[in-house]
């Protein structure tokens, strides 16, 4: 038995070990993904305070990313198919690091805001190839293990990403301020890129006989920015007639894109979206549950980060442990959804999102009561009870949106799931951001920024509304609950 230790021992642990060196890029470009999307939030207002620039462009700073991300995913997911994920998941990581450059150089808003649209298309490239390259490196049976380890440390990258933009802004290493937030992602996703080329599994493309469907990639990237640009550039230009028609634009070219996925369908084509699943009721009340959920999410926090920075004259740093008690009180929400999900199914789901609704309700009479006097502790309390909501919604939600959709759909449904989860983020902070500098107008101060940002987390509170109504249309149970 000794013999038979000894010989087999060093045949297995070379493999598992690049493994799981494989695995730590697949992390990496996640991370890289969350931090961006989190960290530019936090500085957004330091952002616009040295480069300039309108109330609008501080939006954009946000959410020219999470666009950009969203309207590219399925192409993303796409060439993966067709290419590779390991070598599609290089070049979005080079791509990525090529766009971070571009970020931290930014003379200008419209340059910065450009580079971010330019970073999110990277990184839909990116991050759609993580979890079948996961499968690929461990298997079926060691993923669920490498999963396990996946959702936790990209649980921290949630924490973590606020507090260290904010620290990186505070710390303004070597004069460089607000552009430390990017130029973080060079050596990270230089070592990714490194780790990446050596570690990762030499795969044949999936599926090598699909081509790439140009038009309905076309329609959704047109579609998409049709809809998030009049609501946010609308207000700075008084609501002039093209941003009513460019939305109503965005509606048609996006039902112009359901059209050709069906044709593309019937002619024996693969399509970017499987038109089937948007014939699943229970389906399209989980997209509607994510606009509202991911949307409310959004707004909030661009209206508490301009709130207590340009308002209440908080450092990024400040600002990010001011907000902090969100993703710690998410983690024991979490924790409770797990427990309750197998009891209860979706009704978890309404449980998370009322109490998330309940704090910030909470947080809108806290800031109606104190006005100009707020302080961050005053809002401690409230703003766990909305993370604690918040943690128990996002265990359940994709489990149970995605119950009732068979196996030979189930990679277009979450693709598009994931997309949907992109283009909910840019609305938020478009819904919400709209009435926050509406509400502000030309004023200044703690009173004005505080009356201004109560009125917008109302709008965070209706699209949760929108969401919890949206949850009764959903399967009962999530998937894993079946066995």
């Amino acid at each position: 038995m000794s013999t038979i230790t000894v010989t087999s021992t060093p045949a297995v642990r070379p493999a598992a070990r690049a493994a799981w060196l494989g695995f730590l890029v697949v992390v990496a470009s996640s991370v890289m993904d969350l931090l961006d999307s989190t960290i530019a939030q936090t500085a957004a207002p330091a952002i616009r305070r040295d480069l300039g620039g309108t109330y609008a462009s501080l939006e954009w700073i946000s959410a020219a990313y999470t666009l950009a991300m969203a309207v590219t995913l399925l192409l993303g997911s796409r060439l993966g198919d067709l290419y590779g994920r390991r070598r599609v998941l290089l070049f979005g990581i080079a791509g990525f690091v090529g766009a971070s450059a571009l970020c931290s150089l930014a003379p200008s808003p419209d340059a910065l805001i450009a580079a971010r649209a330019f970073q999110g298309s990277t990184a839909a490239i990116m991050v759609p190839q993580g979890f079948g390259l996961i499968r690929e490196l461990f298997g079926d049976e060691g993923q669920r293990k490498a999963f396990g380890v996946f959702g936790p440390v990209m649980g921290l990258a949630a924490v973590a990403g606020p507090l260290v933009g904010g620290g990186l802004v505070n710390l303004d290493l070597l004069g460089t301020g607000w552009r430390a937030i990017f130029l973080v992602n060079l050596p990270l996703g230089l070592a990714a890129l490194a780790a990446g080329r050596r570690y990762l599994p030499h795969n044949a493309p999936a599926t090598p006989g699909l081509r790439l469907d140009a038009p309905s990639i076309t329609l959704a990237m047109i579609g998409g920015f049709a809809l998030v640009y009049p609501l946010i550039q609308g207000r700075e230009h008084g609501w002039p007639a093209w941003a009513f028609v460019l939305l109503g634009a965005g509606v048609v070219t996006l039902t112009a894109f359901g059209l050709l996925q069906a044709r593309r369908a019937r002619q024996g084509r693969t399509p970017l979206v499987e038109p089937s699943i948007l014939r699943r009721r229970a389906y399209v009340a989980g997209l509607a549950v994510v606009l509202g959920f991911i949307g409310a999410m959004g707004g909030m926090m661009i209206a508490l980060n301009v709130m207590f920075q340009a308002g209440l004259g908080l450092t990024p740093l400040a600002c990010a442990v001011a907000t902090v008690a969100i993703p710690v009180a998410a983690i024991g929400g979490s924790i409770t959804s797990s427990a309750l999900l197998a009891k209860i199914g979706r009704t978890t789901m309404h449980i998370g999102i009322v109490v998330m609704a309940a704090g910030l309700i909470v947080v809108d009479l806290v800031m109606r009561s104190t006005g100009g006097a707020l302080t961050a502790w005053d809002l401690a309390g409230p703003l766990a009870i909305t993370g604690f909501g918040m943690g128990m919604v996002f265990v359940p939600m994709f489990d149970v949106i995605l119950a009732g959709v068979p196996p030979h759909e189930m990679g277009s449904a979450s693709g598009l799931l994931e997309s949907i989860q992109q283009l909910a983020m840019s609305i938020g902070i478009a819904g919400v951001g709209t009435v926050l500098f509406d509400r502000l107008g030309s004023g200044h101060g703690a009173v004005a920024f505080v009356g201004a940002s109560d009125h917008a987390l109302l709008v965070a509170v209706a699209f949760l509304a929108a969401a919890c109504a949206a949850v009764f249309w959903l399967p009962k149970h999530a998937r894993a609950a079946h066995g």
